[in-house]
């Protein structure tokens, strides 16, 4: 069986974030970087599903240079293979279609991604990939059991509430954090990681963006508090028609 995992690499959690001159994005001087956390969990989801399965697991990125550091760890903690992208996007389109691409070669039996990504959170890079490779997908994905031909997921709805579906292979699944428990690379891995395969494909042209960052901003640091006159009762119905109309949380 032939897995896929797309993973993102993206600044290291509590890293000092700035946001650059132009204020379009965030000053990357200087930060570590490493594998998106949901996607970890898909990448490890997948190394299980080998290990009952048989086959192999291919980890493919995009990004610049650095993105080998994360694809490099991804061979330690034993995917079989890699494939980098190396092609600089911030636009979900463009990745999954660079990712489309270089899958199509490889028909892997399953993709699998994380649900979303820390540095972003858009939660769409999987759901347009199964769209442009023509596959059956779902997302928030919490089980995943292989049958011939098929697999039965287990996916997270709202409310403790969960359904199960069943589809044709090949598809695509988005995992969700805490699916299983993240095993580190041991030594060994490590050393392996360095004779396994990391492919890179350059794109020989960046195709035009759908949809481009104009602003950042840090949130905004605002304070305000209020006092109801009156008894309790008074009080609190006026508290719930500010929550229900200004805050609009009710």
């Amino acid at each position: 069986m032939k897995i896929a995992v797309a993973i993102k690499q993206v600044p290291l959690r509590d890293s000092p974030l700035r946001i650059n001159a132009a204020g379009t994005w965030i000053v990357e001087d200087n930060l570590s970087f490493e594998i998106n956390e949901p996607d970890a969990y898909a990448l490890e989801e997948a190394l299980q599903l080998r290990e009952k399965h048989g086959g192999e697991v291919i980890v493919i990125s995009t990004g610049p240079a650095r993105v080998a550091q994360s694809l490099r760890e991804a061979l330690a903690k034993g995917a079989d293979r890699a494939i980098h992208i190396d092609v600089a996007t911030l636009d979900t389109l463009r990745v999954a279609n660079s990712l489309a691409a270089a899958l199509k070669a490889e028909a892997p039996d399953l993709i699998l991604t994380g649900l979303q990504s820390d540095d972003l959170g858009y939660g769409q890079t999987g759901v347009i990939l199964a769209e442009l490779m023509g596959l059956p997908h779902s997302t928030i994905i919490m089980q995943v059991e292989i049958l011939p031909g098929q697999v039965r997921v287990k996916r997270e709805l709202e409310d403790g509430w969960f359904q199960h579906i069943q589809m044709p292979l090949p598809a695509v699944l988005t995992i969700q954090s805490g699916l299983n428990k993240l095993r580190y690379a041991t030594l060994m891995g490590i050393k392996k990681a360095k004779t396994k395969e990391l492919k890179v494909i350059t794109a020989s042209e960046a195709p035009q963006a759908s949809a481009v960052i104009e602003k950042i901003h840090a949130p905004e640091k605002n304070k305000q508090g209020q006092i109801f006159d009156g008894n309790a009762k008074t009080a609190a119905a006026k508290l719930v028609e500010k929550l229900r109309f200004e805050a609009r949380v009710l």
